[in-house]
């Protein structure tokens, strides 16, 4: 890699997927609290909620992600009104 053309703060980071429990390590300028081991080395840990493992694009698959009940909340809202 070409030296001083990267931000500051950018270094490895292992993103965790919720969806499938998946692990990637990428280069990242994410703040992360986190911390947690990858290949037998410490690395800072950010969580996402869907990655290409999980994505229904990428894998092909035919199936819903409400994990906060906004599905649900959308029905109250709409009986509400009515």
């Amino acid at each position: 890699m070409k030296k001083g053309i990267h931000p500051a703060g950018y270094r490895p980071v292992v993103f965790h997927d919720l969806a499938s429990g998946a692990e990637f390590l990428i280069g990242s300028t994410i703040a992360t609290a986190e911390t947690t081991k990858f290949d037998g080395k410490e690395y800072p840990k950010a969580t996402v909620e869907i990655s290409s493992k999980s994505h229904p694009f990428y894998t092909g698959e035919d199936r819903t992600l409400d994990k906060a009940g906004r599905v649900e909340r959308f029905k109250q809202r709409a009986a509400k009104k009515k």
